[in-house]
């Protein structure tokens, strides 16, 4: 029996809680809350033994293998620093940590330890994530990817929870380095960073307060994020985040040398993309079947999962659960590597970094303007 236990009581631990409850092997022994009312709902709720206040008392008491960190980001470091030290495998909700620092720190402690840890890219491991994984490995893209487009949309004006950082001026959102963005858009960066061989790409970024945000007097948060990733003249790739575009996309364009995929993570379908057109006028015809013969394999991959039971809104995160478990009573790789988790926490330092010079500009009208041309806020920053 794998002994698990959380930290945080809020919202995201719930899915942590039902996840770990599907999975055969794991028990929940103590959650922690320094909030005492918080503690006490999630462990009535889930039927878990013990409660705390104090990360300290738990980890002595129950002794726990491993540690579901879904406090805000900020306390992610040395809330993980803790649990490492005292024995305890970690898996930690996105964002990883607030800076790159941290996490090296992080991934060099459980290596010193001889422990192991995890991010909350739980994204990756959707039934559609796993099949276009699949699809990859066995080379239908022809070799390495050559591009790679990246799509993550966040609705501002439908979210109770945007809303309540839109109204409250101390919203610990706001202390994070990116803002709304630092909470978001890991989970886009770590599947562009899966593919990537170098650890240090370039990054071009550029980022804006949309129109809607500028309108309700908003002039701290930006919700449009533009980015460009080139690794050494092999492989380039976009980033987009919007919270303006429609239809809103969560998913990802792959393409090699010979084939590319489309994944859209909402539809949950993942559609081969041929390389090679067709003559003459069949290319008008042909790959518009070939299409909905794709689509008509998701969905009826989609309805199998369902009369499964495998088709939950969090899947993907009782699988990274269940791989990142099996890595630890086997003493077998992680599920997502560490050179991944730092890939990420690297790109995400480079957009904030140039996120804040291109919001360092004044406010005239009500409307953000930047001092001189667009390209000095484009900048690009090579790496040592």
């Amino acid at each position: 029996m794998l002994k698990a236990a959380i930290v945080g009581c809020g919202k995201i631990a719930d899915n942590h809680a039902e996840q770990i409850r599907r999975i055969p092997g794991a028990q929940i022994v103590a959650a922690c809350d320094r909030e005492p009312l918080m503690a006490r709902q999630i462990c009535d709720r889930f039927q878990i033994p013990r409660q705390f206040t104090d990360l300290g008392k738990l980890l002595t008491e129950c002794h726990p293998q491993v540690v579901h960190i879904t406090t805000p980001p900020q306390s992610h470091f040395a809330i993980g620093k803790q649990c490492l030290e005292s024995g305890a495998n970690i898996y930690v909700e996105k964002p990883f940590t607030v800076t790159g620092r941290e996490t090296e720190q992080l991934v060099a402690l459980a290596e010193e330890k001889r422990l192991k840890l995890t991010a909350g890219h739980d994204l990756q491991f959707t039934p559609v994530a796993r099949r276009m994984r699949q699809l990859v490995a066995s080379g239908y893209l022809g070799g390495a990817p050559v591009h790679i487009e990246s799509y993550y949309c966040y609705e501002l004006e439908n979210a109770t929870y945007a809303k309540a950082l839109l109204a409250n001026s101390d919203h610990w959102v706001r202390q994070l380095p990116g803002k709304l963005l630092h909470n978001i858009i890991s989970h886009g960066i770590a599947r562009i960073a899966e593919f990537l061989e170098t650890d240090r790409p370039e990054v071009f970024a550029r980022a804006y307060i949309s129109p809607l945000l500028r309108s309700l007097g908003e002039c701290e948060i930006y919700d449009e994020l533009r980015v460009v990733i080139t690794e050494n003249s092999r492989l380039s790739a976009y980033f987009t985040f919007s919270s303006q575009m429609r239809p809103g996309l969560n998913g990802l364009r792959i393409f090699g040398p010979r084939n590319g995929l489309a994944l859209d993570q909402e539809q949950e379908t993942v559609v081969k993309l041929p390389g090679q057109r067709l003559k003459s006028y069949l290319e008008k015809f042909i790959p518009q079947w070939r299409h909905a013969g794709w689509q008509v394999l998701n969905s009826l991959g989609n309805i199998n999962l369902f009369l499964h039971r495998d088709f939950q809104m969090k899947s993907g995160m009782k699988h990274l659960i269940e791989q990142f478990y099996r890595s630890i009573a086997a003493d077998s790789s992680v599920p997502i590597s560490y050179r991944e988790i730092l890939r990420t926490a690297f790109i995400m330092d480079r957009i904030f970094e140039q996120a804040g010079e291109s919001l360092r500009g004044h406010i005239s009208t009500g409307a953000l303007e930047l001092p001189g041309p667009p390209h000095l806020y484009q900048t690009r920053l090579t790496t040592v």
